[in-house]
């Protein structure tokens, strides 16, 4: 598969039954803590591997590092962030590439595999499915609010406690309780949002889909701090990339169609499942400590236009 239809990863057929998954991703820092990062950033460029319903084998590991004003061993807490998630994964790092530059970043490549008739791809929604998202939206709003000081009550540490658990979960078990109920669809939601990302998969697999903003997870704290305008710039942008799809009802906020734009780092996985599936589905989600939720129908063929109703 290449990029003519924006999935998460690039796959190339080995055989009838086997086909790799490749794909990269790195981020600047997202939270105080090197580890803490490290675990976010793996999780994050792994989660790609997921989102095509794949397993992942090995990863390289890719690092821009600011050597005259951050230590050695601070770059050893985030290498150790990322084997924390390598080791919970199952997959190898095995070895990778630094740089030198003033603003740090940490990532991985990713190598996986996938049969290619189980495969989740943006393409794969059909009319009458329910979307099913694994984790709470609100992480770019907090992660924000981190760097202008926002968070320093005990209400703002819960909250980024619970960012931090939230960007720290894989998405292996969502893709493995995903392709067991038979989905076809799916993407993970980063850095363009759930509108973004979810808007994507609908104009590629040439459907039109229904999102309830009463239904989609939140974190604890994020829409207050969105009401004071704490929001992180990719959200706008994002906003505006994705508004002239949008059929928003009378009744519902403009900060609730801003939290379906906020920019995700390491967000949860949305795919598309038989109505009938869905009990289960999201049985095996919460009892895998998942903050997972039906937020909308693929109501119809379409030319992937999004209705926000509240």
């Amino acid at each position: 598969m290449g990029a003519l239809t924006g999935d998460d990863a690039a796959v190339w057929r080995l055989s009838d039954d086997r086909a790799l998954v490749v794909t990269a991703d790195f981020i600047t820092p997202v939270v105080d803590d090197a580890r803490d990062w490290g675990r976010v950033a793996a999780a994050n460029a792994v989660s790609d591997v997921y989102a095509m319903g794949g397993t992942p084998l090995l990863a390289l590991n890719l690092v821009c590092w600011n050597t005259e004003e951050l230590s050695n061993d601070l770059l050893g807490d985030v290498l150790q962030g990322g084997h924390d998630i390598a080791r919970e994964c199952g997959f190898v790092i095995a070895g990778g590439h630094t740089v030198d530059d003033p603003e740090p970043k940490f990532g991985m490549a990713v190598i996986g595999e996938v049969h290619p008739d189980r495969m989740l791809t943006n393409t794969g929604l059909r009319t009458g499915q329910r979307l099913i998202i694994t984790k709470p939206l609100g992480i770019g709003v907090i992660t924000t609010a981190l760097k202008q000081g926002a968070l320093d009550t005990p209400e703002g540490t819960a909250a980024l406690d619970a960012a931090v658990a939230s960007m720290t979960r894989t998405n292996a078990a969502a893709a493995q309780i995903a392709v067991a109920a038979g989905a076809t669809g799916a993407t993970d939601v980063t850095g363009f949002g759930l509108l973004g990302h979810a808007g994507r998969m609908a104009q590629e697999s040439e459907v039109d889909i229904e999102i309830s903003v009463a239904a989609v997870p939140i974190i604890a704290m994020a829409r207050d701090l969105a009401v004071a305008g704490i929001v992180p710039g990719g959200t706008g942008r994002n906003l505006g990339w994705v508004m002239e799809w949008l059929d928003i009802d009378d009744d519902v906020d403009d900060i609730d169609v801003t939290l379906l734009a906020d920019a995700q780092t390491s967000g949860g996985l949305v795919f598309g499942v038989d109505a009938d599936k869905v009990p289960a589905v999201l049985g095996e989600l919460a009892a895998g400590g998942h903050m997972a939720a039906v937020t909308g129908t693929v109501v119809d063929v379409g030319r992937g236009r999004i209705h926000i109703t509240r």
